[in-house]
């Protein structure tokens, strides 16, 4: 069986035989030609899996014969190999997408290594990916037998979340396993919530893991405590593995502290961002604030208060800062944010909320196209991530990387792909989310759900005297017993969120801190360690130059 199909090019490629052979031991098959002009026929004939091409040749030069290949075949890998260091040189072939710079003379592990690295990666990768998991597999069910408090949840969370990653980048038939091991994991955290919620709610208790209500005080006030600049980002229905995405993207901007909350029930926009922008829970804003909350069954929006319920805070804690609130709901409204940066740097609090990720999740449930574009989690992470790179939060991100304040990135609540249907029958007058319900007379004979009786334990409003809240748990979500069948097939696979999960409670909670550049000294320290000796004297010249 062939390893790979390989051209190499090199005008004195009868003093390579030796390589040759044992390149061809190794599996792989290996055309020769010794000029420029050759090398371009071979690949207009054929498909090669790599190309090692000669940089200094007679006749067409390695540059320019890189440029023709890539013009026949754009994607094929193709390595330059050169006695030459000279940095124009470096620069061109790296401006041409080589996959590798080997420097002569060479060995064979060297080669070898290369064709590891572009032709199997991720052969190797997936192997590598499926064996780690495994490994971790038991170690991960036990973790989760031994989860007693919230930090414990935390981590679970961040392991499995790991693997999704890692998997979903591979082509491994172990995504299956893992979900099974997310569905476990989930049914012990709801069992958890079942038995710690309500003593973290009651009014006056102060010994409880950080929870919506707790955000200004705990992490937003000391930060202007400290005089510094604040921008709070809160992006609406933003889970965890979608910020484990988009971190990758600015890591080279910002040192990041990474920490989780714990988002109240229900973990809908209504309830959990008021209660961050007014420091409240739900029913202490209906009580203190009557005409800043809205009830379930009134058609007005449920999110149209939060600028005043922030100053309700900030007057509350006896504060004065200044504060700007901006709510980013498309392109047009970013764009204003991004041209009024420089004024509003002189606000100690700047608050933005962006709605995307939001609007993303409800327009698959209503649109086929969306959902065919989103069909699975690793789908839904992607657009998330290729929203973020062509939108204005990228730039703001950027500018804001270059100003001296602090960023706190964080959300509501996350969601969860809900796929399991439970029977509930309420009145006329229950809501329409479909991990939560509240109304008069709820009946939901399912064992999956966390029932609230008496709403003024969990500091919920209670519209009626007879009100009770359910909450879905796992990866359940709730259907009427008329028309059973049309809201199973419409709401099966859709992200919802309002109940208990994981993915909806275990929240991301970034702080962001522009990354100090190292000086030269420090960087020629940091390149001779880490890099090597080709990249060490990339970055060298380029910091230079």
């Amino acid at each position: 069986m062939t390893t790979g199909y390989l051209l190499w090019c090199d005008d004195e490629i009868e003093l390579l035989r030796a390589h040759i052979i044992f390149l061809q031991k190794k599996g792989y098959e290996v055309v020769t030609v010794s000029n420029g002009t050759d090398a371009i026929e071979q690949c207009r004939q054929h498909t090669f899996d790599l190309v090692l091409l000669d940089e200094m040749m007679p006749g067409l030069t390695g540059l320019e014969t890189l440029q023709q290949i890539k013009e026949i075949q754009p994607a094929t890998p193709v390595v330059m190999v050169t006695k030459s260091e000279e940095e124009n040189i470096m620069d061109q072939a790296i401006g041409s997408k080589i996959a590798d710079y080997l420097i002569k003379p060479v060995n064979p592990s060297q080669i070898l290594l290369t064709l590891k690295k572009n032709i199997h990666k991720k052969q190797i990768v997936t192997e590598v990916t499926q064996t780690g998991y495994q490994q971790n597999f038991q170690n991960i069910a036990m973790q989760i037998m031994d989860s007693q408090s919230t930090d414990d949840w935390k981590d679970v969370y961040r392991r499995l979340v790991h693997w999704e990653l890692e998997l979903s980048s591979t082509d491994s038939n172990m995504t299956e396993m893992l979900e099974m091991q997310k569905e476990e994991a989930n049914n012990g955290f709801a069992k958890f919530i079942r038995r710690n919620y309500m003593d973290w709610v009651k009014p006056g208790v102060t010994e409880r893991p950080l929870l919506s209500p707790d955000i200004f005080k705990r992490k937003v006030f000391p930060l202007l405590n400290d005089n510094q600049k604040v921008f709070l980002i809160v992006i609406d229905n933003f889970r965890y593995d979608q910020w484990r995405v988009l971190s990758q993207e600015i890591g080279d901007m910002f040192d990041i502290d990474e920490d989780m909350y714990m988002s109240i029930l229900p973990t809908a926009t209504q309830y959990a961002r008021n209660a961050i922008f007014s420091g409240l829970m739900p029913e202490q804003i209906e009580k203190m604030f009557p005409d800043l909350w809205v009830d379930e069954d009134d058609e007005e929006g449920k999110n149209l208060n939060e600028e005043p319920l922030v100053r309700t805070q900030i007057e509350r804690y006896r504060r004065h800062d200044t504060f700007s609130y901006h709510k980013i709901n498309d392109s047009v409204g970013a764009d204003r944010l991004l041209e009024r940066l420089n004024e509003l740097m002189k606000n100690d609090l700047n608050v933005v909320v962006v709605n995307f990720i939001d609007m993303l999740s409800h327009a698959r449930t209503e649109s086929k196209m969306v959902r065919e574009l989103a069909n699975n989690e690793s789908a839904y992470r992607s657009i998330t991530l290729s929203w973020f790179r062509h939108s204005v939060m990228a730039d703001l991100l950027k500018a804001l990387a270059q100003k001296d304040c602090k960023i706190i990135l964080t959300t509501d609540h996350g969601s969860i792909r809900a796929s399991k249907p439970v029977k509930i029958i309420g009145d006329r007058n229950t809501n329409t989310n479909r991990r939560y319900k509240l109304g008069k007379n709820l009946n939901c004979q399912s064992k999956d759900v966390f029932v609230i009786k008496n709403p003024h334990e969990a500091q919920l409003p209670a519209p009626n005297i007879s009100t009770s809240y359910v909450f879905a748990t796992g990866s359940t979500f709730f259907a009427y017993p008329n028309n059973y069948n049309y809201y199973v097939s419409y709401y099966k696979d859709t992200f919802q969120h309002g109940g208990i999960s994981m993915e909806e409670m275990l929240i991301p909670l970034i702080t962001l801190s522009s990354r100090k550049r190292l000086p030269s000294n420090a960087l020629r320290t940091w390149a001779t360690a880490k890099c090597s000796p080709f990249m060490a004297r990339w970055v060298l010249v380029r910091q230079h130059s």
